[in-house]
């Protein structure tokens, strides 16, 4: 996949002529990892809930809602706890799936796919949602994943602000690093609300991404693949 880089310039507003507005929406991103600080996690999750409520009032405040409304009062505390505890939780690495291996006592040396996982996510230009289900493929090098286990792997890089062709490299990647085989292939279709519902607002597009490793570069491999999703 080639990527677009630009240069960081020192007022961090313009690269290489281009706005981080017309960036973002450019649908780039700029490395496999999530872009995190350093200190990331020094503040408890508590403490971050009660931050985070303290400036979603803020904001609501500057829009112009009545916060004293009782629809209203609890919003921004549900929408720290949501924050932390649901939607971005795939940013703290406590929060990462355990899973175990075991052994390929039957000895199946097909592949394996597990199909229309269902996943939400959110764009982390515009944090707006990104809604869509992912195929994942392997072909076991001796070892085997409980099936559950490949939808949380999804759901735990999905539960941050993402792209969605680094969201589709992650799953690929920890695929890969579990099951110590190269034989992976990951297949996401999803739709951006930052597409629908504003911008351009086009609703009827959606968005493809795909990883192909080892034994699914073969093209026949692939047609099989998409032969078992599409049926």
């Amino acid at each position: 996949m080639k990527i677009k880089t630009f240069e960081k310039p020192k007022n961090g507003h313009h690269l290489n002529g281009f706005s981080a507005t017309e960036i973002g929406d450019d649908h780039l991103y700029t490395g496999l990892e999530t872009p995190m600080k350093k200190d990331a996690f020094k503040l408890t999750d508590e403490e971050k809930k009660k931050r985070i409520a303290f400036l979603f009032e803020e904001i609501m405040d500057v829009m112009g809602l009545d916060l004293t409304d009782d629809s209203l009062k609890g919003t921004p505390d549900r929408v720290a706890k949501m924050y932390i505890d649901e939607i971005f939780s795939g940013l703290n690495p406590k929060n990462k799936p355990k899973v175990a291996l075991f052994d390929n006592k039957y000895q199946y040396n097909q592949m394996l796919v597990e199909k229309n996982i269902t996943f939400y996510s959110n764009c982390e230009h515009h944090f707006v949602p990104i809604i869509g289900k992912t195929h994942l493929a392997y072909i076991s090098s001796g070892k085997v994943i409980g099936l559950s286990k490949l939808n949380r792997i999804v759901q735990y890089y999905a539960k941050r602000p993402q792209v969605q062709e680094r969201l589709t490299n992650q799953i690929a990647n920890e695929l890969k690093n579990v099951l110590e085989t190269e034989d992976i292939a990951v297949i996401i279709d999803a739709k951006h609300l930052c597409v629908s519902s504003r911008g351009i607002k086009d609703d009827t597009s959606a968005t493809v991404t795909t990883y192909y490793g080892g034994a699914f570069n073969d093209p026949q491999k692939i047609t099989e693949l998409h032969n078992y999703i599409n049926h």
